[in-house]
């Protein structure tokens, strides 16, 4: 072999992209598999995708040792377009974790829809949007960033307007469809912009290169940046690019509302991590301001769109988690915002990531228990909610433990443990005014949150209806349980992922 055909050779570690690749392998096979297998045993698929995401979960732990990286150049060892490093590990975690739990989540609801909903294919893109996911954390040029960025939301539209013949489904993913294409559509123009004025997409190139932009070309990169960002902003369901929020997740089967709000929320935000805080560090003093504009948008927006929801509408539970998601993406900003001005940004970064995970565990352990309640009442109202402890007490304390977790409120510890964090991340960055607005938002999300809670322990009307709980289900419920209280228990776990190892 010749030395300018060696040096296209790419050696490719195994071990650091097997996560991502093992979601996407056990996806082929499912959909393979699915043309072989009969109607009565299309749950062996379900059970084939929840190992698969455990499996990929596992892999996880064997690169806990160092950082390590592949797909880099042949000239230049240090720059890669694949790093498994700490950040990548704890994102890759919160994904893989929570496709799995809404994995458990829809094989109950696949096996109470009556095939009204393809198995197979539903398997299959969960999966894809799973290693989609599981790759954007990693990825250290824009290319990469951008690619896993649309494998992870491609899937995801099929998702939401999976149901057959069902109206509101379609129209879900009619509104996400759009909303994300046209986010794509401006990353991709901010991106190209980004490359002519730098000449690389590799993050930590562009991040020396911008700074000695020609004059020329000057304007160009600064509309790459803003352009860039705002892409970021549609993924993240940051104000005003919040819109498709409500209706998608009602629309949508439940399970893929929860994916979508916690698997979804950690793709926008560790893409927006990784452009801001690596690639345009120069430019903090333009995407510090905005996103703390942002941050104060979003949550004000978010929480008073929940506070709205009248609790005898149909599907008022789902609306309420969505527009309370809407608020909780305001609070993952404020210590992206944070980093511009902090003197320890991977301090502020870390924030944002143990935010994260604390959101992760409560809030699909809360549409888990909307799941459960959904089986006897399909319109899922929080009305609906009344009296929960008199049929299910064990559920209506789980459901009412992370109500207070998202409100922040003992014994909720972790919840409370997570907002002092981001509060004190926008404090030390001397953005006092960001800190007062997220003060006002924690006292209005108060009320909403304890409204629903106070709910569950109130007399029921009617008799109370009981039924079987599918096992699937009741370990998603505990799973989240067990983690929220045991993280709850010992908030400082929570803390060791503040040293992200993203500097």
């Amino acid at each position: 072999m010749s030395a300018q055909a060696q040096s296209l050779v790419q050696s490719v570690d195994w071990l650091a992209i097997a996560p991502p690749t093992i979601a996407a392998v056990v996806g082929l096979v499912v959909l393979v598999t699915d043309l072989f297998v009969g109607d009565n045993r299309k749950a062996l698929l379900g059970w084939v995708s929840v190992a698969g995401l455990a499996a990929s979960a596992l892999m996880l732990l064997p690169l806990l040792d160092g950082d390590r990286s592949t797909f880099c150049l042949t000239g230049d060892a240090d720059v890669c377009s694949y790093t498994a490093d700490r950040f990548t590990l704890v994102i890759q975690f919160l994904v893989l974790g929570g496709a799995l739990l809404a994995a458990l989540l829809s094989m109950t609801a696949l096996k109470d829809a009556d095939k009204e909903l393809p198995e197979g294919e539903f398997w299959f893109l969960l999966l894809s949007s799973a290693a989609g996911a599981a790759l954007l954390p990693a990825s250290r040029d824009l290319a990469t960033l951008i690619v896993a960025l649309e494998v992870a939301s491609l899937p995801a539209f099929a998702l939401v307007g999976i149901k057959h013949g069902d109206r509101k489904s379609s129209e879900a993913a009619l509104k996400f469809f759009l909303s994300s294409v046209t986010a794509t559509a401006v990353s991709l123009m901010g991106v190209s912009f980004v490359y002519a004025s730098t000449g690389t997409l590799y993050l930590t190139e562009i991040a020396t290169r911008i700074e000695n932009v020609d004059d020329q070309l000057q304007t160009l990169a600064q509309a790459g940046v803003v352009l860039t960002l705002v892409g970021f902003a549609f993924k993240t369901a940051a104000v005003p690019f919040h819109f498709w929020v409500p209706d998608t997740y009602v629309g949508a089967p439940l399970p893929v509302a929860a994916y979508l709000s916690v698997v979804g929320k950690a793709v926008g935000f560790s893409g927006l991590i990784l452009v801001t805080v690596i690639a345009l560090p120069s430019y903090e003093d333009v995407w510090g301001p905005a996103l703390a504009a942002l941050a104060a948008l979003t949550m004000t927006v978010g929480n008073v769109g929940a506070l709205r929801q009248r609790s005898t509408r149909a599907y008022s539970a789902v609306r309420l988690l969505a527009w309370s998601s809407v608020g909780q993406a305001g609070y993952l900003l404020v210590p992206i915002a944070a980093a511009a001005y902090s003197e320890d940004s991977e301090k502020a970064i870390g924030s944002t990531v143990a935010y994260a995970l604390m959101y992760a565990a409560v809030n699909l352990g809360a549409f888990a228990v909307a799941a459960l309640v959904a089986r006897t009442k399909p319109l899922n109202r929080v009305s609906d909610y009344r009296g929960l402890y008199a049929s299910r007490p064990l559920a209506a304390l789980i459901m009412g433990f992370f109500l207070l977790c998202l409100a922040g409120l003992p014994p909720g510890i972790i919840g409370l443990f997570a907002k002092v964090t981001v509060f004190s991340a926008a404090v030390d960055a001397g953005l006092g005014w960001l800190a007062v607005v997220m003060a006002v938002n924690v006292v209005i999300a108060l009320f909403y949150y304890l409204q629903w809670t106070t709910l569950l322990f109130r007399s029921p009307e009617g008799e109370p209806e009981t039924h079987r709980v599918p096992a699937p289900l009741t370990a998603a419920i505990a799973l989240t349980a067990v983690l929220g209280i045991a993280l709850s228990g010992a908030p400082q776990l929570i803390l060791r992922f503040s040293d992200t190892g993203l500097f």
